[in-house]
C-alpha cells in the first residue's frame, strides 16, 4: 500500500462535495468488514470499487420491517451466499458474508425457533466467514437466549462471532455482550464487537476482543473521531467499516476515513491495518479467506449469469464512465 499524493486537512471539508480524496488513497486496498450491500446499487458497487475496496463482508440484519415466515430468512441467507456474491464479483470486489439471527428478530420467539435450525444449513457454506451480525438490540430475555444459542453454534462451527451492540444503553450491552461471550467459553480473539465509540472501546480492547467502528452519518462514529482514536489506542484489533444499510449512510467511508487519517498524518501502515489487514485477520480464523482471491476476482465479465440474471439489462454493455452526464 502506497500513495505518493500529499493530502492535509484543509483538502477534507465537513459537507464538501469532492471527489479528489481518491487521488490522495490511489494505489490503497480497503477491506470494508460490515457493509450490507443488498441494499446498496450497482453504482455504489462500482464506486467502493473505484475508490479501493478489493473485498467486504455482508453481514445477515433487520431488513427494516420484520419478517413473517423462516422461509424469507431462507430466502435472504440464500441471496447473500448467491446472487450477492455474484453481483459483488460483476465488479471486482470479492464478498463475503455472516450469517446469523439479528437480536431484533430474535424476540419474535416462535419464528427465532425456526430460524435456528435453519442456521446450520448455512453456516459452514463457502464464504460465511463468521456468525452474525448477532447480540442486542433492547437487552430482552429472548436476545439473550438466541445470542447464548448461537455463540454455541460459532464456537462448534469453529467461526468469528460478529457483535451488534445496541443503540441504547450501548455500554452496558457491550459489556454484557462481552461477559456472555466468555461464560460461553469463546477465546476473546474470535469475537468482533461492532459499533463501538470512545465509551466502549478501551473495555473492549483490554479484554482482548477486537473492536470495530462503523463510520455512519450522524450517529455512530464519525471518521474525525475514528481518526482521534487510532491516534490513542493505536492499530491493535481495531477495524473500521460502514455498515452502509438502508437507512441514510455511506458505503464510501472506509476510504474516506483513510483519506482523513491520512490527512491528519496517522501513518500508511497504520491506516492500512484498521482499513484492510486486521478485518483480514480476524475473519480469516474462519479459514474463509486468501488474499489471492482478491486480485482473481477482477477477471469481470458483466454479461455471466447467475440463475439466468446478469447485472446487465436488455443488451445493455457496462457503463464505462460514469461521471458522464450522457447516460448510453
Amino acid at each position: 500500500m502506497c500513495c505518493s499524493h500529499n493530502i492535509t486537512e484543509k483538502d477534507i471539508q465537513p459537507g464538501r462535495q469532492d471527489s479528489s480524496y481518491l487521488e490522495k488513497i490511489k494505489g490503497m486496498q480497503f477491506f470494508d468488514p460490515h457493509v450490507h450491500m443488498t441494499s446498496r446499487t450497482t453504482d455504489d458497487y462500482q464506486a467502493m470499487a473505484d475508490a479501493g475496496v478489493v473485498a467486504l463482508i455482508e453481514p445477515a440484519f433487520w431488513l427494516g420491517q420484520p419478517r413473517t415466515g423462516v422461509d424469507t430468512f431462507r430466502d435472504y441467507y440464500s441471496s447473500l451466499i448467491g446472487w450477492e456474491r455474484f453481483r459483488s464479483s460483476q465488479f471486482g470486489i470479492k464478498h463475503y458474508c455472516t450469517i446469523g439471527l439479528n437480536s431484533r428478530e430474535a424476540n419474535n420467539e416462535a419464528l427465532a425457533e425456526q430460524v435456528m435450525e435453519l442456521l446450520p444449513l448455512f453456516i459452514y457454506k463457502e464464504g460465511v466467514v463468521g456468525v452474525g451480525e448477532i447480540g442486542f438490540d433492547d437487552q430482552t430475555a429472548a436476545e439473550e437466549k438466541y445470542y447464548r444459542l448461537q455463540l454455541e453454534l460459532a464456537k462448534e462451527a469453529g467461526l468469528p462471532v460478529q457483535i451488534h451492540t445496541p443503540h441504547r444503553d450501548k455500554k452496558r450491552g457491550t459489556t454484557r455482550s462481552m461477559d456472555i461471550a466468555t461464560e460461553q467459553g469463546l477465546d476473546p480473539y474470535m469475537v468482533i464487537v461492532d459499533h463501538n465509540n470512545e465509551e466502549t472501546v478501551k473495555e473492549v480492547l483490554d479484554r482482548g476482543f477486537w473492536a470495530a467502528f462503523t463510520i455512519y452519518p450522524f450517529t455512530k462514529m464519525g471518521n474525525e473521531r475514528m481518526a482521534e482514536i487510532v491516534k490513542q489506542y493505536g492499530t491493535e484489533r481495531i477495524m473500521v467499516n460502514s455498515a452502509a444499510d438502508w437507512g441514510i449512510s455511506d458505503p464510501l467511508a472506509v476510504p474516506k476515513t483513510a483519506a482523513l487519517m491520512k490527512a491528519k498524518g496517522i501513518s500508511d501502515a497504520d491506516i492500512r491495518m484498521v482499513t484492510y489487514q486486521n478485518a483480514i485477520t480476524a475473519f480469516g480464523q474462519s479459514g474463509q479467506i486468501n488474499e489471492a482471491d482478491f486480485a482473481a476476482v477482477k477477471e469481470i465479465d458483466q454479461s455471466r449469469k447467475f440463475s439466468g440474471n446478469t447485472v446487465l439489462r436488455g443488451g445493455q454493455q457496462p457503463r464505462i464512465d460514469k461521471n458522464s452526464v450522457i447516460i448510453q
